[in-house]
C-alpha cells in the first residue's frame, strides 16, 4: 500500500493568466503519481484554465472550492492513480 504524501500547496494569489497555469504545470513536473497539489488562486479565469491544462496533461482535478472571499483552491491529483 502506497503511503499518501501530505498535499503540497502552491499559492498563486496575485498572479494573473497565463502565470498560474505555467507555475502549476511547472510544479506538477516536480511531483510523482498520486501526489496532491492544492493551488490557491484569486484570478477567476484561473479556476477554468488550470483545470483544463492539468486535465489535458493527464492529471485529475478533484475539486475547485471557494476558501475565502475571492480565493479558490484547485485540488489536483497527479497522474492517473
Amino acid at each position: 500500500m502506497k503511503k499518501e504524501n501530505a498535499p503540497r500547496t502552491l499559492d498563486l494569489t496575485g498572479q494573473i493568466c497565463p502565470w498560474p497555469v505555467i507555475f502549476t504545470l511547472k510544479e506538477i513536473k516536480k511531483m510523482t503519481d498520486g501526489d496532491i497539489l492544492d493551488v490557491l488562486v484569486d484570478h477567476m479565469p484561473s479556476t477554468l484554465n488550470i483545470p483544463a491544462a492539468v486535465s489535458k496533461e493527464g492529471h485529475h482535478v478533484e475539486s475547485t472550492t471557494r476558501v475565502d472571499q475571492g480565493i479558490y483552491r484547485i485540488t489536483v491529483r497527479i497522474g492517473t492513480s
